[in-house]
């Protein structure tokens, strides 16, 4: 693994050879055990898209691996003001021991991890979360002690987190089904995959449909970051339908999960009531951004593990 682009580039071994690593760093930090495998080393991290979760979990992570971590917001850096990826790719390999980068276009990332040599982080695009999704998978083999014949669904837009759920689940065996309104699927190129799936994979409209029998529910805002100004067309879509609630909630597992990327819009994509009860669950999800992205970082930054 020279990147994290996206999880389509990694094995299902990959995946839970990071899963592992990000539990044995979750062991270590709990029990005071120094793992500074990153030691003198920096990562830069372009923000072309705010965060909270993505800035704060790299920046402890690298700092509690023993190296430091550079913001970088677009206005800090020239290819905001026009320079080609490329050369700013040449520019910080020269500089930098990694780069993560949250932007929206997946083809940003794609030139960095072309023309850079040193490795690449995708901390989100408008295609793919892949960070978030390998925190996602730990949250659950976390409180379902496996992944493989688990049944993940999915109820919302079918944006970034839609194909990096689905790339992931089904890549460590899981079933993963998808409730999403016509119009707002998953990218073709992520459908694609799933066929290899077969039965496995499922996309309806109906999300108590998709619900039945789920082990883990998960869902998103209905608009992401750079779509607000389609807000109010996707409130009169995803409205009274697309959302966890009781009636959907009684269609999954009794002791079914329920995960959330966060930020979390109560009322819309989620009750406050379901969110509240599964609190815990989303909010250990959130922590978990932190030991799985270490585990990224050092499996493409370290040689020592």
């Amino acid at each position: 693994m020279k990147h994290l682009l996206k999880l389509l580039d990694l094995s299902s071994e990959e995946i839970v050879d990071l899963l592992n690593l990000a539990d044995q760093l979750k062991y270590e930090l709990k029990h005071g055990i120094k793992h500074h495998a990153l030691e003198g080393m920096t990562l830069g991290m372009i923000f072309q898209k705010s965060s909270t979760r993505t800035r704060v979990s790299f920046e402890t992570g690298m700092y509690q691996l023993g190296g430091q971590a550079l913001f970088l917001s677009s206005r800090d850096l020239q290819i905001g003001r026009g320079e080609p990826v490329q050369d700013t790719a040449r520019v910080l390999s020269r500089y930098l021991n990694g780069i993560m980068i949250r932007t929206f276009a997946q083809k940003e990332v794609e030139d960095l991890a072309e023309y850079g040599s040193i490795p690449i982080i995708n901390g989100l695009t408008d295609f793919c979360h892949p960070c978030q999704v390998l925190a996602d998978l730990q949250t659950i083999r976390e409180y379902k002690n496996k992944l493989d014949g688990l049944k993940l669904c999915y109820i919302g837009d079918g944006n970034n987190m839609a194909n990096s759920l689905t790339v992931g689940g089904l890549k460590v065996g899981m079933r993963v089904s998808l409730a999403c309104p016509e119009g707002y699927h998953p990218d073709p190129q992520v459908l694609e995959f799933a066929k290899a799936y077969g039965d496995k994979f499922q996309l309806v409209s109906d999300p108590v449909e998709a619900a039945a029998d789920a082990d883990a529910m998960y869902t998103d805002v209905w608009a992401s970051m750079g779509q607000e100004d389609e807000s109010e067309k996707r409130k009169t879509v995803f409205q009274g339908i697309y959302q966890i609630n009781d009636d959907v909630m009684k269609s999954a597992k009794s002791d079914a999960i329920v995960l959330h990327c966060l930020p979390a819009h109560r009322e819309e994509e989620i009750t406050a009531k379901v969110f509240e009860a599964h609190a815990n669950e989303i909010f250990d999800e959130a922590e978990n951004r932190l030991h799985a992205q270490k585990a990224v970082m050092v499996r493409l930054m370290s040689s020592e593990r």
